[in-house]
């Protein structure tokens, strides 16, 4: 069994590690999680010592135990743990007391799911649940813990739900996720900040006393960080050390901390940010917060990254599409911004046929009063100016073209110049007699309403079943401001910024299981919304707005400590880019576009006949290499090019028969040193062919001598190198 319960110690197995938490005393302590220990109980490792102001609970002879001082699995507030705590509950006398004992535990076979939220689900992997239930019994609060252990993906997910069981109704204050303590603090704190169009870059720095750590108040998982935080041994690398992950699969506000305390221990929480989090809890109710998903690995970050991507690609993703080879796409954006019609559009479908793009998505400015991004939005009506004789007649001359149709839609949103605005300005999130904040012109629809969210599905339905549309890209291009519903009463404002999450979920599930057979892309300016929640509707994501090639080599660096390929969303845009001004030869980006779901982001009516050829023959590898470059284990060869010359990456099919190592090298330098890229995850024993060449290499040779790069001739040159094990 992947979960055993013996004197009350409760150990939770993976194939490589172990996870193990002790019910003493009436409280439930963390013992360990690292590498197995087979059944020995961990709680050895504990001390007591009389601290100065470190206080003892009621009924314990003994002062050197304080809660200030053990390892906790679920701290509350209030009863002398002064760090970093996960419970906080007003109560109707106003004080905020909670303390939580244990009462008892149940182990069930397969895996536990969450009403209304996102969650790794069971699959055909084996799991296993855990739940605990821990109860403060003179204020009626419980606490059911849910763990879930996915022994072959070394993956233990943790959720919780609080239930008010008394007669008087109590206000929810801070209700995070999950605890995880440590006995030390020698750790690295790993996390991925950011900004529009520079998301998911990796910084690591070492755990100091006192708190870091990120968060988002944005309403939104954010650009600016992602819900996603490793702690790492020092001395950790790619391919060795201790380092432990914990993704949210949440999509709105968070929070993430680690507290080195007083007496060195080290304490990590994630959650829901308390920040205008004020929940409601009227007798008998209950608040499930969001779920995380634990990995840890004893053989370096490289390691505990595959972990998450194979446990998101199989797990966390769903539908159709989740192992289905996606369509290569062409997007008109870059190409004509709000300035297209059916005859530029049709003529792009004919072009991109010619060299085998597969899909033409027609995105923003297709509706409504939209000729630029200040108007327009909620009026999901189709342009006949625009588009003469409606989408239907677009959509069946591309089909006829023989490329497949998608469509952009950005249906959280509402710009003030819109009819549905005109009509419902209460629909928007915005406090009565109060100046707005725009962004865009655009204010964010109340998603938290059933009534906004039934209007804006039903529009969205009637344009999804009038033409033959198999791929939706679903935006959002502002962040959360003036946050009120008008719909909620003052004593439930408090829960908008949830509300609103779980009113988008419902959305998504509901949508995603009327049109099975569409593929949703998620996007909110590219990056602002990637994350394990979104992934569970979306099963790719448009990684970042920001298309240059080089600029993306850093952030897929970053995004792949997380996330699989199969949900990065990259495609090949014009040079000079439109971002940047940057110019880099139609390789370099197809080659860093081929860690992604692969497309093309520019005008192919403007490209020369060269330009094209080229554009066949990345489409030709790329579907060569798919199952490779989707399914393959990935592996980071280098740093994300702020240190090296090169930023290279791996992918090995899981037989280890086959590999494609990429790389880019940033700078040309004159007389210029020799640079080595090591392979990873080869069999040693093997020999391998390097495509192209007349070089036959075992993988010994290849993982520890190395492969030479060539010189290079101009900045920026990608190289790719195809290997194959020979018979």
């Amino acid at each position: 069994m992947a979960i055993t319960c013996k004197d009350n110690v409760f150990t939770l197995k993976t194939k490589n590690s172990a996870y193990q938490m002790k019910a003493d005393r009436g409280f439930l302590f963390h013992t360990y999680y690292g590498p197995s220990v087979g059944d020995t109980d961990m709680s050895y490792l504990g001390r007591t010592i009389d601290r100065g102001f470190s206080g003892n609970p009621e009924g314990i002879d003994d002062r050197g135990f304080s809660l200030d001082t053990q390892l906790l699995e679920y701290p509350g507030y209030g009863t002398g743990d002064y760090r970093d705590y996960c419970l906080r509950v007003v109560y109707p006398d106003g004080s905020q007391v909670t303390n939580l004992k244990y009462i008892d535990h149940e182990i069930l076979e397969g895996k536990y799911a969450l009403e209304g939220l996102p969650a790794m689900y069971q699959g055909e992997e084996k799991a296993e649940t855990l739940k605990i239930t821990l109860r403060d019994i003179h204020r009626h609060v419980e606490v059911i813990l849910y763990y879930g252990v996915f022994e072959d993906l070394d993956i233990i997910t943790r959720a919780c739900k609080v239930i008010n069981k008394g007669s008087e109704s109590v206000h929810l204050r801070r209700a995070y996720s999950m605890c995880l303590d440590f006995h030390q603090k020698d750790m690295d704190f790993i996390q991925f900040y950011g900004r529009h169009a520079m998301e998911r870059v990796m910084e690591r720095s070492h755990l100091h006393h006192g708190v870091q750590g990120i968060g988002s108040r944005r309403g939104y998982s954010s650009h600016q960080y992602n819900p996603f935080v490793i702690l790492a041994k020092q001395d950790t690398t790619e391919d060795s050390g201790w380092c432990w992950g914990s993704c949210f699969v949440y999509s709105g506000n968070f929070q993430a901390e680690a507290e080195v305390s007083q007496a060195n221990n080290t304490r990590l929480t994630m959650g829901i940010h308390d920040t205008q989090f004020d929940f409601l809890l009227e007798e008998g109710e209950a608040f499930t917060a969001p779920e995380v998903l634990l990995s840890f690995s004893s053989e370096g970050l490289g390691k505990l990254s595959r972990n998450y991507h194979k446990a998101i690609r199989q797990n966390i993703c769903r539908g159709k599409f989740k192992n289905a080879r996606r369509p290569i796409l062409i997007n008109n954006w870059e190409a004509t911004y709000f300035g297209f019609d059916t005859d530029k559009l049709l003529e792009i479908a004919r072009q991109a046929k010619e060299v085998g793009i597969e899909m033409l998505v027609m995105d923003d400015g297709w509706f409504g009063k939209r000729n630029d991004d200040n108007s327009g939005l909620g009026d999901w009506v189709v342009n006949e100016t625009k588009l003469p004789g409606g989408l239907k007649r677009l959509v069946d001359g591309v089909n006829e073209i023989g490329l497949k149709f998608g469509i952009w839609f950005e249906p959280e949103m509402v710009s003030e110049d819109s009819d549905l605005y005109r009509e419902h300005p209460d629909w928007a999130l915005k406090v009565p007699g109060h100046s707005l904040t725009r962004g865009r012109n655009q204010l964010v629809l109340d998603f938290s309403r059933e009534d906004v969210r039934e209007h804006i599905f039903n529009r969205m339905c009637e344009i999804l079943e009038s033409a033959n549309i198999e791929y939706v890209k679903w935006d959002a291009n502002r962040h959360m401001t003036d946050v009120w519903s008008a719909e909620l009463p003052p004593e439930r404002q408090g829960e908008v910024f949830h509300r609103y999450i779980l009113g988008l979920y419902d959305f998504l599930e509901k949508i995603t299981k009327r049109f099975p057979n569409v593929l949703f892309e998620g996007c909110s300016g590219g990056g602002g919304r990637f994350d394990a929640g979104m992934m569970y509707y979306h099963p790719q994501i448009w990684c970042s707005d920001d298309t240059d090639a080089i600029e993306r080599l850093r952030i897929q660096y970053g995004t792949s400590f997380a996330y699989p390929v199969s949900t990065v969303g990259a495609h090949v845009s014009v040079c000079p880019n439109h971002q940047t001004g940057r110019s880099v030869s139609m390789k370099t980006r197809g080659v860093v576009a081929m860690a992604g779901t692969f497309g093309y982001e520019l005008d192919i009516t403007e490209m020369s006949q060269e330009e094209k050829e080229i554009v066949k023959e990345q489409i030709e590898e790329f579907k060569k290499y798919y199952d490779l470059i989707q399914n393959g284990d990935y592996y980071r060869l280098s740093d994300d090019g702020t240190k090296s010359n090169y930023v290279a990456w791996q992918f090995v099919s899981p037989d280890q028969k086959e590999s494609l190592l990429n790389a880019v090298v940033l700078r040309t330098k004159a007389n210029p040193p020799f640079q080595f890229v090591y392979a990873r995850g080869l069999k040693p024993e093997a020999i391998y062919h390097v495509e192209g060449t007349e070089l036959n290499l075992s993988g010994a040779a290849l993982m520890n001598g190395g492969y030479l790069l060539p010189i290079v001739t101009d900045d920026y040159e990608a190289v790719q190198i195809h290997l194959v094990e020979c018979e």
